[in-house]
């Protein structure tokens, strides 16, 4: 019995072994299935790093120079971070056939997204707001409105005097390090003195666009009339010979032997840039000693402002020459020979081809003249020197392509990726001035080319032919081409590339006044003061008072501007 018990309580211990061992294997194995999860987890979760690291190994690189390197690199690593397109828009202003400043970016976009497209690159760049202003500084006061609110233009071609002001706000991109990658290739043929109308404080904020000069415009139907020759006025200027008192002896004796209805026309709305050609050819300067200051001299200042008073007593300008409209009294003026001068621009040249300011007088048709018409109608000049011993000028005031400091930012991941964005723009910006769209933009609209190369595709009658027939295969974008084909048609003339080449040696002479943020508000007062000596409500003196006044008034300009010399006594200038 004992026996019998003792193997009963062994098996029932056996039994009970079994049954731990057995809930042992059971909750190792219960605790081992998490751990096999778990590891799948790590597995999977290494799964998606590997394929975050492939996107990141399309690393932003430093530019290099080649634009198809650099906008490959740029496009494929917005790509790997999800990005497949990005947008842009534009801002442009100027003579109506400057349009490059709009369809340069458009042309550009167009010839990036081809390289894309041809290293089969899943990326696109789109132009998505292209406005085009008559007003040449409608762009930059739209952009100083909006960039607070971030609604500016990513891009605008806008005069290069707005540099100062936006740099000063930080409302612009600082692209020096981008240009300076370029600076041995694509950059290369720029011209030199151009650079220092981008370069603000040492650093570089924008690219050239155009530049120009502005000749004095000589009626030959009129000189005809009086029995002078034109073109040797012309070269009496040029010589410092005729000064502005020559000018205004024979601008009179054409009003009165009716040989011209005036004697001078000249810009409407401002005194900047046309008008300022005064003070330099009167021998005033805004730089001096203390690169921080910009200096008025204000005997240059009084003598520019005693002729605009001449001219408006003796009945050869108009009394209210700044209120009178472009397109309905100054270029039909003009065109029509109603004046025996005009102080005007290069640009003019082609503008009077391509707009009906002329009305035929045979068919009483407005129409556009001729390139022939032009060439018999004008002899032109560099502005004549101010008085004996003193020399001509012409003025130069340099459009340029700007980018807002946030370029781009209605794109994807903005906050992250915007150095790619910035890198994007400066390229659309670099790609607007290729050589063939720099030399386009020159012939048609009569801007000085900018770069080398340009220059001498101006020189290439199989290019410049193409122009004239309105074979425009060059352009990659059809929206461009569509825009210039009819401009071209009536512009690429040899006697429009005789012309430019022409006054090139202009800019032997020019002047590109400073860029200082003190400039601007200076400019206002300079124009407010010709309109009172123009309408006779002041006199020459008390509206030079008028513009000390104005700068004493302001401590910020009084501190800014340093006033030099005095206002002459006794002298006076009349026809």
């Amino acid at each position: 019995m004992g026996f019998q018990t003792n193997r009963t309580t062994i098996y029932i211990a056996a039994a009970v072994i079994l049954i731990a061992i057995i809930a042992a294997a059971l909750y190792i194995a219960t605790r081992q299935a998490p751990e096999t999860v778990e590891t799948e987890t790590e597995t999977a979760a290494e799964t998606t790093p590997a394929t975050k690291t492939e996107a990141q190994m399309v690393e932003l690189k430093p530019l290099t120079g080649n634009v198809r390197e650099d906008i490959v690199n740029i496009a494929r690593y917005l790509s790997a971070n999800g990005v497949t397109e990005a947008k842009y828009r534009v801002h442009g202003s100027g003579d109506p056939n400057s349009i490059m400043r709009v369809y340069g970016i458009v042309e550009a976009a167009a010839r990036l997204n081809k390289i894309l497209e041809e290293e089969g690159v899943n990326f696109k760049i789109v132009i998505e707001d292209i406005k085009f202003s008559a007003n040449a500084d409608e762009p930059a006061k739209v952009f100083q409105q909006s960039f607070p609110l971030k609604q500016e233009a990513d891009i605008i071609a806008v005069s290069y005097r707005w540099i100062s002001t936006f740099a000063k706000e930080g409302y612009l991109l600082d692209i020096t390090d981008y240009a300076n990658a370029y600076m041995g290739s694509e950059l290369e043929d720029y011209y030199d003195s151009l650079w220092s109308s981008v370069t603000y404080k040492g650093r570089i904020y924008a690219l050239p666009q155009d530049t120009e000069a502005r000749p004095l415009y000589i009626l030959k139907p009129v000189m005809e009339c009086l029995g002078y020759d034109a073109w040797d006025i012309a070269a009496k200027i040029d010589s410092g010979e005729y000064t502005w008192k020559d000018v205004m002896r024979i601008a009179k004796e054409a009003v009165d032997k009716g040989c011209s209805e005036w004697g001078v026309i000249h810009r409407k709305g401002s005194a900047h840039p046309d008008l300022v050609q005064f003070y330099y050819a009167f021998g005033g300067e805004f730089t001096g000693s203390d690169p921080d200051k910009l200096y008025l001299n204000l005997e240059a200042l009084y003598k520019w402002l005693a002729v605009e008073y001449a001219l408006a007593r003796n009945g050869l300008t108009p009394e209210n020459m700044l209120e009178w409209d472009w397109a309905k009294q100054i270029h039909p003026t003009i065109v029509s020979a109603k004046t025996a001068f005009d102080i005007g621009g290069t640009w003019y040249w082609t503008e009077w081809q391509t707009k009906k300011y002329y009305t035929d007088p045979q068919t009483g048709e407005q129409r556009g003249l001729t390139p022939e018409e032009v060439k018999e109608r004008f002899a032109y000049s560099l502005f004549p020197a101010g008085e004996p011993g003193k020399s001509p000028v012409t003025l130069s005031q340099p459009f340029v392509w700007m980018i807002s400091a946030n370029a781009g930012k209605l794109n994807p991941k903005y906050d992250d990726l915007k150095e790619a964005y910035h890198r994007i723009a400066f390229l659309l910006i670099l790609k607007a001035n290729d050589p063939d769209l720099v030399a386009i933009h020159s012939i048609v609209s009569a801007h000085i080319p900018i770069r080398e190369k340009a220059a001498l595709l101006m020189d290439d009658q199989e290019f410049v032919g193409k122009l004239a027939q309105g074979n425009l295969d060059m352009f990659v974008s059809d929206e461009a081409r569509e825009a210039f084909v009819e401009i071209a048609k009536k512009t690429a003339h040899p006697i429009n590339i005789e012309f430019l080449k022409n006054v090139t040696y202009m800019l032997e002479y020019t002047h590109i006044p400073p860029l200082h943020p003190s400039y601007q508000p200076l400019a206002e007062f300079f124009k407010d003061a010709v309109d009172f000596v123009l309408k006779g409500q002041m006199t020459p003196e008390e509206a030079t008072n008028y513009v000390v006044q104005k700068i004493r008034a302001d401590p910020e300009l009084a501190e800014t501007i340093e006033i030099v010399g005095s206002i002459p006594s006794g002298w006076q200038i009349s026809p």
